[in-house]
């Protein structure tokens, strides 16, 4: 019989510090306050840390929801609006700079009066060249 009541104390004992750490080190509890659980584990033996194992722990990761971004750069939602913002600025400051450039360029310069060989020549001779002699 005190073999059994001392197995009893040691698993109570080794309860009631994991039940305590996982109540204080948990970022959220369920059903009660955390500091009524830290009463119902240390006040109520064996019965006290089991309920909080039961009842009061925090689900397990699989099985909470996915955590919101914590930061702008960690939301996809947001950088997909970001990059879809930057494309478009960037296509109007691109449209914005060939207009610009439209307007600067001026028209080329008319091609040197040249006569090409196969073309006739105003000479003396023709009657074009002669109306403009004195």
């Amino acid at each position: 019989m005190v073999r059994l009541f001392i197995l009893l104390v040691a698993v109570e004992l080794v309860l009631l510090i994991l039940a305590l750490i996982g109540c204080l080190s948990a970022e959220r509890v369920r059903v009660l306050p955390r500091l009524l659980w830290v009463l119902v584990v240390v006040l109520i033996p064996l019965a006290g840390p089991i309920a909080y194992f039961l009842w009061g722990r925090p689900g397990h990761p699989a099985t909470r929801p996915p955590a919101r971004p914590v930061s702008p750069d960690d939301d996809p939602d947001f950088l997909r609006s970001m990059d879809s913002e930057q494309s478009r600025r960037d296509r109007e400051l691109l449209a914005q700079w060939e207009r610009e450039l439209r307007k600067e360029e001026k028209p080329p310069p008319p091609p040197p009066d040249r006569h090409r060989d196969d073309e006739p020549q105003a000479t003396d001779d023709t009657p074009q060249a002669r109306d403009d002699k004195p």
